[in-house]
């Protein structure tokens, strides 16, 4: 199936009745693009696993158009899961709430939880509502990445990963440009499983109440291993200075930071914004773009320690702790 325009209708329905049909289709988000499949076939849900490569009980994110296709996964929805709701759907937020027996059993791992968002990336609201014309609720949809690499956030980086084989539905590139951020409200008080461009401040003026850090009995969650993001070659954390100080040989090495460092000849530089918003949207294509096969390491320069960098802090440390 040739690449789709996510801004035909004819193309939305080919997508729509191939995830309906149980067949795999990537598409866009405002964060990174996603796997998708219907939710509540667990084939259809195993057939992500295999091409991601990814551990069958590793959860996967569910797609939703609205909060009535939140209820058909959820089981109940507490005030803070609906207080966040309210704050931020359709967006960047995915919120962890009790699963109702029987449902998407696959897609939650075998959880007696399951990960919910709707998406505000119009092509995404376009297939999701098209999909429950055609009887379905909702779409498993992790990042269209082989488990553990970098995410993606051009219908490009989706077919340099899986190929021409995988329909894309293209919707240009991602906005926000991380994944979502990750609110547990499954145990009756909300805890930050994963950050994103949506600050720890912002989550919790909407809740009202102090949100908790991720402890041992929290639930297993999309993008919380400790290593995950990575490019191949091997991406190492530095402060300004280290990196005016690299060694020489520069051939093999790539650098990303805000300021240009004195390089190593041979070595690569790469500008990192000084916007945290803007580091964000950018930040996995142009790990991408350095990941040569010449290239043996990715520096990358320790992002500021402000809040709104929270979620961009988050996937490098996941990155590096993969070399």
């Amino acid at each position: 199936m040739p690449l789709l325009d996510g801004t035909l209708t004819s193309d939305l329905d080919v997508a729509a009745r191939a995830l309906a049909a149980g067949d795999l289709v990537a598409f866009p988000t405002e964060t990174v693009y996603g796997l998708g499949a219907r939710a509540d076939d667990d084939a259809a849900v195993a057939r992500i696993f295999t091409a991601k490569g990814r551990p069958s009980d590793h959860p996967l994110i569910v797609h939703v158009a609205d909060l009535a296709g939140a209820r058909h996964f959820a089981s109940a929805l507490d005030d803070s899961a609906q207080r966040l709701v309210r704050a931020f759907w359709p967006g960047p937020l995915t919120i962890i709430v009790p699963r109702r027996a029987g449902v998407a059993t696959s897609a939650a791992g075998g959880q007696s939880s399951i990960g919910l968002r709707c998406p505000a990336h119009p092509v995404a609201q376009a297939l999701l509502r098209r999909c429950a014309e055609l009887g379905v609720a909702g779409l498993a949809g992790p990042s269209a990445n082989r488990f553990g690499r970098i995410s993606p956030t051009t219908a490009a980086h989706v077919a340099d990963d899986f190929g021409a084989a995988l329909p894309v539905l293209d919707g240009g590139p991602c906005a926000v440009g991380i994944e979502s951020a990750i609110v547990d409200c499954s145990r009756g008080r909300p805890v930050l499983l994963r950050p994103g461009v949506l600050t720890r401040a912002a989550l919790q003026q909407a809740l009202g109440l102090p949100l908790e850090d991720r402890d041992a009995d929290a639930p297993r969650a999309s993008g919380t291993l400790e290593a995950h993001y990575a490019p191949r070659a091997r991406l190492r954390l530095a402060d300004a200075a280290t990196l005016q100080a690299l060694p020489a040989p520069g051939s093999g090495l790539a650098v990303y930071s805000r300021t240009c460092p004195a390089l190593p000849s041979g070595a690569r530089w790469s500008a990192m914004p000084g916007d945290a918003a803007q580091a964000a949207r950018e930040l996995f294509a142009a790990l991408r773009a350095l990941d040569t096969p010449d290239v043996r390491q990715i520096w990358v320069e320790q992002p500021p320690e402000a809040p709104e960098w929270e979620g961009v802090r988050d996937r490098l440390r996941r990155a590096a702790a993969s070399a």
